[in-house]
């Protein structure tokens, strides 16, 4: 397994100059309506971490449910696996989406998620480009996830973002008055949301090893069915 310090000189972000090594593991970015321009947080990460990809969930301005899930699915699928899911605004709703129609294994093809200002479809009033992803899937997502919600974000009351999170068994954090946690917030790399994904990608290394020592224990303490096992005492 390799090791890099993806985060090391981002502007602002204490974390980054940190001794420890970050694990280098798959990130799929998943953009909300309209995609992520040059200065939104997600393009800002693309360009210091060339491991980092982008779902094509074109066309961007006419989102349809079906359409991003499938292609999700597909980029997903297109591995290498498990990585990690970077959701921001549709894009959550999204993941929600393709999480509860196509219910994958726990953290088999996906390790966890961070999910950034999800957008309420059943907001009153909603913009019409995302009402089709309505109503919010509220099953458990089969990976473990954090969501980021501003208290000031026009797509979806803090409240509601909170909700969410209680559903999909994510961990919430409330990042204050930032908006809707895009470019306009003015947040450059957004030094918040490198932490929150530097820990995702460490717990995810945690597991993966834990589920490694305990698949070689299974294969050292394997016996054949023919036989007693000799007990210890």
């Amino acid at each position: 397994m390799s090791y890099r310090r993806p985060w090391h000189g981002v502007s602002g972000d204490r974390s980054a100059t940190r001794q420890s090594p970050v694990v280098n593991v798959p990130v799929l970015n998943v953009p909300g309506l309209g995609n992520s321009g040059p200065e939104h947080w997600q393009t800002r990460w693309e360009a210091r971490c060339p491991w980092f990809r982008r779902v094509d969930l074109a066309p961007w301005d006419r989102p349809d449910r079906s359409v991003w899930t499938s292609r999700l699915d597909a980029a997903i699928r297109a591995g290498p696996a498990p990585l990690i899911l970077v959701a921001h605004s549709l894009g959550c709703l999204a993941v929600a989406w393709w999480a509860a129609q196509h219910r994958p294994p726990y953290r088999q093809a996906v390790a966890a998620a961070l999910l950034v200002a999800p957008a309420d479809p059943e907001r009153q009033p909603a913009p019409a480009a995302i009402s089709g992803f309505a109503p919010v899937p509220l099953l458990p997502l089969p990976f473990p996830s954090i969501l980021v919600a501003s208290r000031t974000d026009p797509f979806a009351g803090i409240d509601r973002a909170r909700a969410f999170a209680a559903h999909w068994g994510s961990h919430f954090v409330d990042a204050g008055d930032v908006g809707h946690i895009n470019a306009d917030s003015g947040l450059g790399d957004w030094p918040l949301g490198i932490t929150l994904l530097q820990r995702l990608i460490d717990t995810a290394a945690m597991r993966a090893e834990a589920d490694r020592r305990l698949a070689a224990t299974a294969r050292f303490h394997c016996v054949d069915p023919g036989e007693t096992p000799a007990l210890a005492w």
